[in-house]
């Protein structure tokens, strides 16, 4: 029988060669959801103003309590006054604690229904404070706290500030009036030598009020025009012709508003902008070597330890000068002058302040 065929070596059809799968691409990571620049710049300036408002109201609300309290415990006694300060400055911290996390609370909850809710909050309370700032009990309560964190210097600014709303009060209302009216016409070259050498207008007037009465004229002492200039340093009337552009002439008003107001400015700056002595060296001049040279020979310090050894010198200038010169701020800013003793003047007077005097910065 033949043989049946051999089969070959393998009957399996060949196996597929195994295809390659491409790669995927990986897949692009999720990016976090970005807010705008225009939703990031406000939600910045909501934020902002919150701050504002809220530091508005914290230094503002600091300063009030603090002063009222210096002048509700006012003393040197342990438990009367020292003792229930110190306590009253422990509450306050532990109230403001309080009140910062109550305020978080409610701007989270104003933030989830309006952002900008919270910083229109904090900006209406700012602008409560604000009022209440512009109020005579705010002055009195701030003039307190200056003078518990003044201390001594503070303390003599003050006794020295009533000096000057005494003689104020001294003055007969009727010849302060005409002094006033007189000095109008001398109004603009005053008040452009003062902005020339960046000096308050109203102390320029009060040295012009107390030298001349605004009726300029040679005197016997040698004094010229309508600040009565006498001697001057070369250089202080060259500071003044340099902003003149021309060279001076004393009889000139304008002339002598200038050489005034560099004169007042250059013994201002020698006594470390101390208004008082910054005056009375503007009247003592150079004679004697000068209020500098007798304050080195008797070793005083301020304006009050140095008139004693005034002797002849005119120690009450300073107060003459800035009394007229409380009469113009007043009758700048009420339009009148006010008598002091009737109704609140006196408080409305102290709240007005004195020009120079306003606020040290």
């Amino acid at each position: 029988m033949p043989k049946p065929p051999t089969a070959s070596k393998s009957t399996q059809p060949p196996a597929k060669a195994q295809s390659k799968r491409p790669k995927q691409p990986a897949k692009p990571r999720k990016k976090r959801p970005t807010l705008p620049t225009n939703s990031l710049q406000r939600r910045m300036t909501y934020l902002a103003l919150e701050l504002l408002g809220l530091a508005i109201i914290g230094l503002s609300v600091v300063m009030i309590i603090l002063g009222y309290s210096a002048n509700w415990f006012s003393g040197t006694r342990f438990f009367s006054s020292l003792l229930p300060f110190a306590a009253g400055i422990l509450l306050l911290i532990l109230a403001a604690a309080g009140l910062l996390t109550g305020w978080y609370k409610i701007r989270k909850h104003l933030h989830s229904k309006l952002p900008a809710a919270s910083p229109a909050l904090a900006i209406a309370l700012a602008l409560i404070i604000g009022w209440f700032v512009t109020q005579n009990s705010f002055s009195q309560a701030f003039g307190h706290f200056r003078t518990l964190v003044g201390g001594k210097q503070e303390a003599g600014r003050v006794t020295l500030a009533h000096q000057v709303y005494a003689a104020y009060r001294r003055y007969n209302q009727a010849q302060l009036q005409q002094l006033l009216n007189r000095s109008q016409q001398y109004d603009a070259a005053i008040k452009e030598a003062a902005k020339a050498f960046e000096i308050d207008a109203n102390l320029l007037q009060g040295i012009a009020a107390t030298e001349s009465s605004f009726l300029p004229r040679d005197s016997a002492d040698g004094g010229h025009g309508l600040f009565q200039i006498t001697q001057v340093p070369k250089a202080i009337t060259a500071q003044a012709e340099k902003q003149l552009g021309v060279k001076a002439s004393l009889i000139d008003p304008k002339h002598n508003a200038y050489i005034a107001a560099a004169t007042f400015k250059y013994y201002l700056a020698q006594m470390h902008g101390d208004l008082f002595l910054g005056l009375l060296a503007y009247n003592i001049g150079p004679a004697n070597g000068g209020l500098k040279s007798i304050m080195q020979q008797y070793g005083a310090t301020d304006f009050v330890t140095i008139q004693p050894y005034l002797q002849q010198l005119p120690r009450d200038y300073p107060i003459r000068v800035l009394s007229h010169a409380l009469a113009f701020r007043l009758w700048q800013k009420e339009g009148k002058l006010l008598p002091y003793e009737e109704g609140k003047n006196a408080i409305r007077i102290q709240a007005i302040g004195i020009p120079g005097l306003l606020m040290d910065l």
